[in-house]
């Protein structure tokens, strides 16, 4: 059961059939995502926020792997203010809430959201000596060549990695044996509780592809990274080739979310984690499709949606993935891609 509280029950829009108990005030989840009435929401907020939020915005146009239904409300943060505002907002009407960055990592429900979407676009930059603090909504390749002009670099061997400064850094983003909380110094986080905090890297719990952040659902608003004054030259000539080979592995004209399922962990320490992809390439997985969601022939680890792809044909492709490399190797795969659907949904194949 979902606990609402009234004044959502207010802003809920009736569906046929779906009656709330007058005495707890409690709704059960439907198959179909209950919406937000917005009109209400959006004239209680202040003149200046009014424009920043956007009722019924798909899903589809906010993820890279281009699926998903409406968003009651779309919020999008430029400043801490505005996030503390909207996430007030959130617990205030009891309505659930969750945080975007580019959608590069996210299987969003043919359903939609019911609830709000916290897209943030915090895009501030300032140096200061070998260190730059960056807003979290910095798309993270363009941060990087923000970076090399800057004469710093570091960053470069990330080059190409899609999705947001913020996202790269709650799921510690990474390739070629490196990884993004490496260069992490400190940051301004929003807690669940609605304090504004400045979290120090050894506060993040970082470990493969997650972080405490993620864990809690705090949301980040700017980082501080420590990089360095090398050899720009060599720097640059690494940025092109990681973008040239990213070119060649991964789609660029086809919406995908990235790697779909986390690498294996090490067979003991010191080894590199054994690449998914490997285990998927050798049970015929870049043969299976489901709808217009296909593995991409370039790499076996890769869905991509061919045009009307929806979450239903991901997820239905996703688990004959995950149950042929089990059948063959005895080896449960793990996703990376996050689902993003209606709270107490389930996600069925």
């Amino acid at each position: 059961m979902y606990l609402a509280s009234p004044g959502l029950a207010r802003c809920l829009v009736d569906e046929p059939g779906l009656k709330a108990d007058p005495v707890q005030n409690k709704f059960p989840i439907p198959e179909r995502a209950r919406m937000i009435d917005p009109r209400p929401i959006i004239a209680s907020l202040p003149a200046k926020l009014q424009p920043c939020v956007q009722p019924g915005r798909p899903l589809s146009q906010l993820t890279t792997l281009r699926i998903g239904g409406p968003a009651s409300l779309l919020c999008q943060v430029h400043n801490p203010e505005a996030a503390r505002r909207f996430q007030a907002l959130a617990m205030d009407l009891g309505a659930p809430y969750t945080v975007l960055g580019a959608g590069s990592n996210i299987l969003a429900a043919d359903e939609g959201y019911p609830g709000l979407v916290m897209q943030v676009a915090t895009e501030d930059f300032r140096v200061s000596g070998q260190r730059i603090t960056a807003g979290a909504g910095w798309n993270f390749d363009d941060l990087i060549a923000r970076t090399l002009d800057c004469g710093l670099t570091g960053l470069e061997f990330a080059s190409g990695i899609p999705g947001t400064l913020g996202g790269a850094i709650i799921g510690n983003a990474g390739c070629y044996g490196r990884e993004i909380g490496e260069f992490l110094v400190a940051a301004t986080v929003l807690r669940q509780d609605g304090q504004l905090v400045q979290m120090q890297a050894e506060d993040f719990g970082f470990r493969y592809r997650a972080s405490r952040l993620r864990d809690r659902g705090d949301i980040l608003l700017d980082a501080t990274l420590q990089l360095s004054c090398g050899d720009k030259l060599q720097a640059v000539q690494e940025r092109t080739r990681r973008i040239a080979d990213r070119r060649l592995k991964h789609p660029v004209d086809l919406p995908t979310a990235g790697s779909y399922f986390k690498n294996l962990e090490p067979g003991s320490p010191g080894e590199k984690r054994q690449p998914a992809g490997g285990l998927l390439e050798q049970v015929g997985a870049k043969s299976m499709r489901e709808g217009d969601a296909c593995v991409f022939a370039g790499h076996a680890n890769m869905i991509v949606n061919l045009g009307q792809a929806s979450c239903s044909d991901v997820l239905r492709l996703a688990a004959r993935m995950k149950q042929a490399v089990l059948n063959q190797f005895g080896v449960q795969l793990v996703e990376e891609v996050r689902y993003l659907g209606p709270p107490g949904s389930r996600v069925t194949t």
